[in-house]
């Protein structure tokens, strides 16, 4: 990384510092949870799901219809990071240290990292949270605590990243998880292709605008929510058992014709992503 500058071993990353790494094809990564120091990642081979490209089973299509989940977005950022750097059977160590996790609670709040939750009642039982930026969305990570709900998260991900005008999503690495739901591996000179040419486009709609968009096309908006953090664009809202918070944005033409064919926004999700995969 020659053009950027590490702060020092034990600060938070500054949110410019990050924004300048994404847009660079560059993330930071750390030993351990307790590891003070980061190192910046430049994979040979990077992993994207190409937004035309997403593979939604029927069992997936099902539980989206059939809203199992309570979906939000921007409710719970810090509760998803957490979850996502707790210890696995499968990964006692994590890569999200202390001083990550507060650089990305900070990057949350200058309104360029998100998250997505899926709860039961009131506990959350997955979610996935990402750095946004012009027309890209990094993907960090995901959790699940019980059947389904990352896929659901990753799902709902997808269809706002389509509806907001997002062109690359990054994942990073490849994982038979993610190539099952349609991930593909490119070079790092496809991936710095992609990812310049959607710096280069400009902003797209943010991932709360989108989220509260879909809820007034399925005819679930309601009043203005206050959760999320101050400044991250917070649009949140419950969804999934008719109870939507979120702040009520007016449907575009093809919002509205969406409307009369779903009642929900579990089942516009599912009809998007079947039309599209």
């Amino acid at each position: 990384m020659d053009a950027i500058t590490s702060p020092s071993p034990d600060a938070p990353i500054p949110a410019e510092l990050l924004l300048r790494a994404y847009r660079a094809g560059i993330f930071p990564m750390a030993d351990s949870r307790d590891d003070e120091q980061v190192y910046w990642v430049e994979p040979r081979e990077r992993a994207i799901i190409p937004l035309d490209g997403f593979r939604c089973s029927r069992s997936l299509a099902r539980t989206l219809r059939r809203e199992r989940f309570r979906v939000t977005c921007n409710t719970a950022f810090a509760q998803v990071l957490e979850a996502c750097a707790a210890p696995r059977p499968d990964h006692p160590e994590t890569w999200i240290s202390h001083r990550i996790s507060a650089s990305y609670r900070a990057l949350h709040a200058a309104g360029h990292a998100h998250s997505i939750e899926c709860w039961e009642g009131e506990e959350l039982v997955g979610g996935l949270y990402g750095v946004a930026f012009d027309r890209a969305f990094c993907g960090e990570s995901m959790f699940s605590r019980t059947r389904d709900a990352s896929k659901v998260a990753l799902a709902w991900l997808v269809a706002l990243l389509g509806r907001a005008g997002t062109t690359l999503l990054d994942c990073q690495f490849m994982t038979d998880h993610l190539a099952s739901m349609g991930a593909i591996a490119i070079s790092r000179d496809e991936y710095l292709r992609r990812l310049a040419a959607a710096v280069a486009t400009g902003p797209a709609q943010s991932l709360p605008e989108a989220y509260s968009a879909l809820l007034a096309s399925a005819g679930a908006g309601g009043g203005a929510s206050t959760a999320g953090a101050a400044g991250s664009g917070a649009g949140s809202a419950a969804v999934g058992d008719g109870a939507g918070a979120g702040a009520r944005a007016a449907p575009d033409e093809a919002g509205r014709a969406e409307r009369g064919k779903a009642s929900s926004p579990g089942k516009l999700i599912a009809q998007s992503l079947t039309h599209t995969s």
